[in-house]
């Protein structure tokens, strides 16, 4: 079993060297779940004494008003008998101490490190291992003695010291120590009181009993030790501290410890209840308990690091890949972003996404239905059309057929196509800039770096631009082709008058009657109606060949020939990650580092 306290003991300095020490924090805390005993009591309890029994060292600092101004995290280590004592600091992993008063001098020194000299207080654990075969395993945090009034320090003290104890002890995986002298009143004990209000049941709570022997003569803490005069789950436990004096005298803890015993098998008032009191007992029976509750808590460990890893994994997924610092690795990562860009673009063209049925509406609705509203009444009216031909014949009529008028109407008339043309191009560009800006959204990487997103949106639309005017172009040409070059046939099938058993004389000489006229308007029209229909599938081949596949092709190409061009601080202006990503990319990486840790030492104990 001893085995689980040193795995929580391994979670507990993993925890701290990772910055997990259970303070408020946006980060998921391992912390919080762990098994723990905390030390609590107010100034002068006797709080320092019983810790140093348990331990059978002095190595604690002493002095007025309050020493402890850190958690310290004490974590015993039961040796091979015959071996040294020696202490280990977390800060300081290949130092060992032997020498218990440099010890103590450490933890002063260190705790200065944290809270300067002004006597403040910090909730950042000091993390002490002590190796010995006088000692159980047994893991303890001691945290700052409770006060009423801040001598020597600042007046936020007595508030800050509370809140961090409460804080410490309201977690219902802490266990509580609640240290009171007995010869004070139990009613105003600090550590009962503030453990009263975490823990109303008592159900987590040990107490601790100091200076039983101090008490006035013909008085005893027999009530208070039997559990009569406040009832805890667990007995309480009486211990005897060494005197001041023996301090003093620097008593071995040893001789105290006997002295202790028999203290409490020689008095008549607490013979009885002897087995049960002093600190070597306190110690075995916390030991023992915390052992217990490991065992108890480890599948629902388990399973909070279980989902605290895959959520943090998800959450790093999201958040995306750290910027590389060589100029190489950011111009890879830029063309990385720019090629998922560039395949998400794709996906909406192909059908994968949605959005690339838009651009065969146009085709199929748009345009047929812009050609349709064309109006050519004006151009075929019968006084257009007189006007035309005579202005077409000059001063000499036309002999067969008014060839010049005939060309000059169906050029006009042809024309006005250029407009649904046009209104095509423009429409497919709309959607193709749409789907640009939606794969910019959905391009999850360049959520991390606002200012590329632009230089490729900006880049994207610029592309756009000249494709559409490029297509506009080729799009307008194909309605100039059809003006420049008419189809001779279409003209040579049409139907003659002596074929329909006309009057020659009124052909030649009657020329601009209005059933003549009205017979070339009709066939003008028959010629534009046939244009149109061939226009109908020809502008959306041009649109797709100029617009569509030349963006599926190429809507980076210019950006990715000025991105070569580019230094390494440039690049960086494109990378610049918002600073609170960077920071919670970095916390959760090692918070990951932690729990994966974890897990591996969990998985490997053999319970």
């Amino acid at each position: 079993m001893d085995n689980l306290i040193t795995l929580v003991n391994k979670i507990q300095r993993a925890c701290t060297a990772l910055g997990d020490h259970g303070e408020e924090n946006a980060l998921p805390t391992l912390w919080d779940a762990l098994p723990s005993i905390a030390v609590v009591g107010g100034q002068s309890s006797g709080k320092s004494s019983v810790l140093e029994s348990i331990v059978g060292r002095d190595f604690l600092p002493r002095g007025s008003g309050i020493v402890t101004r850190r958690p310290l995290v004490l974590q015993l280590h039961k040796t091979d008998e015959g071996s040294r004592d020696y202490a280990e600091f977390l800060h300081q992993p290949r130092k060992k101490y032997t020498d218990f008063a440099l010890v103590r001098k450490e933890i002063a020194d260190e705790t200065d490190r944290i809270t300067g000299r002004s006597k403040q207080v910090s909730s950042v654990p000091i993390h002490l291992s002590i190796y010995s075969p006088n000692v159980v395993n047994l893991t303890l945090i001691d945290l700052p003695g409770l006060t009423k009034v801040a001598i020597g320090q600042p007046e936020s003290v007595v508030a800050d010291i509370e809140n961090m104890v409460r804080s410490f002890i309201e977690k219902p995986n802490s266990l509580i120590l609640a240290i009171s002298p007995a010869n004070q009143d139990l009613a105003t004990s600090d550590a009962i009181k503030i453990s009263r209000e975490v823990d109303p049941k008592g159900e987590r709570t040990f107490g601790v009993l100091t200076k039983v022997d101090l008490m006035d003569k013909g008085t005893n803490a027999v009530d208070i030790l039997e559990g009569k005069a406040y009832r805890l789950q667990f007995p309480w436990v009486g211990v005897v501290n060494r005197s001041q004096a023996d301090i003093n005298k620097s008593v071995d803890m040893v001789v105290a410890r006997r002295r202790e015993r028999e203290y409490f098998s020689s008095n008549p008032d607490y013979k009885h209840i002897a087995h049960r009191m002093g600190s070597e007992h306190l110690a075995k029976m916390l030991s023992k308990h915390l052992e217990t509750v490991i065992k108890s808590r480890i599948p629902s460990l388990q399973s909070l690091i279980n989902k605290t890893i895959t959520d943090i994994e998800a959450e790093l997924s999201r958040l995306g890949k750290p910027i590389a610092s060589d100029a190489g690795g950011q111009l890879y990562a830029i063309l990385e972003i720019c090629r998922a860009f560039d395949q998400i673009f794709k996906e909406h063209l192909d059908g994968v996404r949605p959005g690339g049925d838009r651009i065969y509406n146009v085709f199929d609705n748009q345009l047929p239905a812009a050609l349709k509203r064309l109006s050519f009444e004006k151009n075929l009216s019968m006084e257009n059309v007189r006007k035309r031909i005579t202005e077409a014949d000059g001063y000499q009529p036309h002999l067969i057929a008014p060839e010049q008028g005939y060309r000059h109407l169906i050029e006009t008339s042809l024309s006005t196509i250029k407009g649904p043309a046009e209104a095509t191009v423009d429409a497919i560009h709309y959607v193709l800039k749409d789907l640009a800006h939606k794969s910019l959204t959905e391009t999850a990487e360049l959520k991390q770096y606002p200012s590329l997103r632009i230089e490729v949106g900006n880049a994207a639309v610029d592309a756009l631009e000249k494709l559409r005017d490029e297509s506009r172009k080729s799009a307008v040409k194909l309605v100039e082709m059809e003006c420049s070059y008419l189809t001779v046939d279409f003209f040579r099938k049409l139907p003659q008058d002596l074929e329909k058993g006309g009057n020659p004389s009124q052909s030649v000489f009657d020329r601009y009657n209005e059933s003549y006229l009205h017979r070339i308007g009709n066939n003008v029209l028959a010629y534009v109606n046939m244009v149109c229909g061939y226009l109908r599938n020809a502008i959306p081949k041009s649109v797709v060949h100029c617009q569509v596949r030349e963006a599926k092709r190429s809507l980076l190409d210019h950006f990715f020939t000025e991105l070569g061009k580019k230094e390494g601080k440039q690049l960086s202006t494109l990378l610049d990650e918002d600073p609170a990503v960077m920071e919670r990319r970095a916390g959760l990486g090692k918070r990951l580092e932690l729990y994966k840790s974890a897990q591996a030492e969990i998985d490997g104990v053999a319970f």
